[in-house]
């Protein structure tokens, strides 16, 4: 259970809510166990009528509320007959009070459980977000879809049912057994001797299934990996012909996850029976005890002790049944919840602070002996880097795969923090200045645009909401892509699809440009994201470029060079270091490193 007790906190939320189910269950059981004294007392008013009937030793003894009952019956002038209809009218006003109360009971206990399953998926979901992309690069999108789903329904089962049978099976066992010591000790403890039995195997048998529980939450998590991958690489797929093998890999993952599956199933098919049996068990010792006490006259047990107790066991049939029941849904929701736990107390290593500093910057930034490496792979990135980028100023970076220009882009909006050195912004160290402010006043095009499952407008105004329509437009027009946008039916309300399937490479960069533009921001981060687009287009938007980037820091990274646009300074990086820097003109008489890249990026496009 000390898993679960991170839901303690939801618990106490709806304490009002829980209470008042609680409640609601005491109410109803009680009734419940008045029913079988009733019928206890019709069967003894029944032999009195009898002829030869030989009185007791001392009367039965029932609770209060019953023992009041009987006084009023008995000094009643009605025949036996009326008696016992009256009786019986009573046993089905208890019954339909019980049915009343348990109804209320479900509304107030298992709708609180969905209160708490929509308060944690929302808790999942802000932590989700609140992760570092360490986290992310570690941990599979299926995993966590799986954690998000089955495992918060999984701790909902504990939270809603688990939580009132419990509460049930106590407070039912324990008002059964109170009136069944007050009405015969003995009997009531030979009937009660299959109970530590029972103990045991919810122990053992428990321990089996939290287990198993684990590892079958595991198994699902890698069969849910597996299908999103197969599902968002679904062209990848198709193009190489590797559905046999892609399904063959799924097939192992469900083989995996159906044998899990059916391991817990196995031990809870064993388990159910075996409540029944001791259940049952304690039927036969008290028809079978209390049948030789009556007998023999001894303990003055009458033939209502024995319908009595009969009826109390078989009330405590689905209640103890419902222990395995009950134990399973904790065992699993325990095996989950610690899932979820590994998560929601995982600290990101680049948190959110809202204490710290909310700043309007010009984008003066200064990179100061900045070493960094990679935690997950271990890769170097950057080697005491150092640079200089004065507000308004445009940056060229340039150099092979690998060498860490995008890393740059990282650290400056703290995607990641750096090893050792500072990065400073307008002069003040970007550890000093809150999260989301510092990202709010970057606009970033990342190498790998991601558009969202939404109309076109809303792509493009993912970050700047609050702008009019026309911002959105003009966004485009300098991304190059409106004419690409109004060739379609519905326009800029045209829906893209998941990442933005249903677009060309090139039209899916230029609108994450367009998203980026739209955001006006005094720093302006471009990777990479001319790739997919053709020579020409790319030479309209570097010409839009020239002059949306005034008074902008503009950093754009790249391993083409672009000659159209006037950089104040370009930076060659080469192994996570700067190996040459200065302006295109400079760099070209050098005849160095950014010389060679020119002269055959030259080539390749003459051929």
């Amino acid at each position: 259970m000390k898993h679960l007790k991170a839901l303690n906190k939801y618990f106490w939320k709806y304490r009002v809510r829980l209470s008042i189910g609680v409640f609601f269950i005491i109410i109803s059981n009680y009734f419940g166990v008045l029913a079988p004294q009733i019928i206890g007392f019709i069967i003894d008013f029944s032999q009195r009528t009898l002829p030869g009937y030989q009185p007791k030793a001392k009367r039965a003894v029932y609770d209060v509320a019953v023992t009041r009952f009987i006084k009023y019956v008995e000094g009643l002038t009605y025949s036996p007959i009326q008696i016992v209809v009256l009786c019986g009218i009573i046993i089905l006003a208890l019954a339909l009070l019980r049915g009343f109360f348990m109804f209320l009971m479900r509304q107030t206990i298992i709708v609180m459980s969905r209160h708490i399953e929509y308060d944690q998926k929302n808790e999942v979901f802000e932590k989700y977000q609140t992760l570092d992309a360490t986290f992310y690069k570690t941990h599979s999108t299926g995993d966590l879809m799986s954690r998000m789903a089955e495992d918060v329904s999984r701790v909902r089962m504990f939270t809603g049912p688990a939580v009132m049978y419990l509460i049930n099976l106590i407070t039912l066992i324990s008002m059964s057994v109170f009136f069944m010591f007050k009405r015969q000790p003995e009997l009531t403890i030979y009937v009660l001797a299959p109970l530590p039995i029972l103990a045991f195997i919810i122990y053992y048998v428990n321990t089996i299934i939290h287990r198993k529980s684990e590892a079958l939450q595991a198994a699902l998590g890698s069969l849910t990996t597996n299908a999103q991958q197969s599902y968002s690489g679904i062209r990848v797929i198709k193009s190489f012909v590797q559905e046999a093998s892609m399904f063959h890999q799924f097939e192992e993952n469900s083989e995996r996850y159906k044998q899990q599956a059916v391991g817990l199933a196995k031990v809870e098919a064993l388990y159910f029976p075996s409540m029944t049996l001791l259940i049952g068990l304690s039927t036969l010792l008290t028809i079978m005890i209390g049948g030789i006490y009556y007998i023999n006259g001894t303990k003055d047990i009458g033939i209502d002790t024995i319908v009595e107790f009969v009826i109390y066991i078989n009330m405590l049939t689905f209640p103890v049944s419902a222990i395995g029941w009950t134990a399973s849904m904790i065992q699993r929701a325990s095996a989950s919840q610690k899932r979820l736990n590994e998560f929601l107390q995982t600290r990101p290593s680049v948190p959110i602070e809202s204490s710290k500093r909310e700043l309007s910057l010009t984008g003066d930034i200064v990179f100061r002996n900045v070493d960094f490496t990679y935690a997950h792979t271990g890769i170097h990135a950057l080697k005491h880097f150092n640079l200089h980028i004065t507000a308004g100023q445009r940056i060229a970076v340039v150099g092979r795969t690998g060498s860490g220009k995008t890393t740059l882009a990282q650290l400056l909006m703290r995607m990641f923090d750096v090893n050792s050195g500072k990065i400073l912004v307008d002069g003040i160290d970007i550890k000093d200045i809150d999260l989301l402010s510092l990202r709010k006043q970057i606009s970033y095009v990342p190498q790998d645009g991601f558009l969202f499952s939404d109309s076109i407008a809303n792509n493009i105004a993912f970050g700047a909401m609050n702008l009019p329509p026309e911002a959105v437009r003009e966004s485009a027009r300098l991304a190059v892509v409106s004419r690409d946008i109004e060739g379609f039916p519905k326009g800029y309300e045209t829906e893209i699809g998941e990442r933005g399937v249903t677009l060309s490479g090139g039209q899916k960069q230029r609108i994450s440009i367009a998203r980026a533009l739209m955001k006006q921001a005094p720093i302006l981060i471009m990777d990479d994201c001319l790739s997919a687009v053709d020579a020409r287009t790319e030479k309209e938007i570097i010409g839009n470029l020239k002059v949306y980037l005034e008074g902008k820091t503009s950093i754009l990274i790249t391993h083409r060079i672009f000659s159209l646009l006037n950089f104040d300074k370009v930076i060659v990086l080469e192994e996570g270091a700067i190996v040459e820097e200065g302006t295109h003109e400079e760099l070209l008489d050098k005849k160095g490193i950014y010389y060679k890249m020119y002269m055959r990026q030259l080539r390749e496009d003459e051929s």
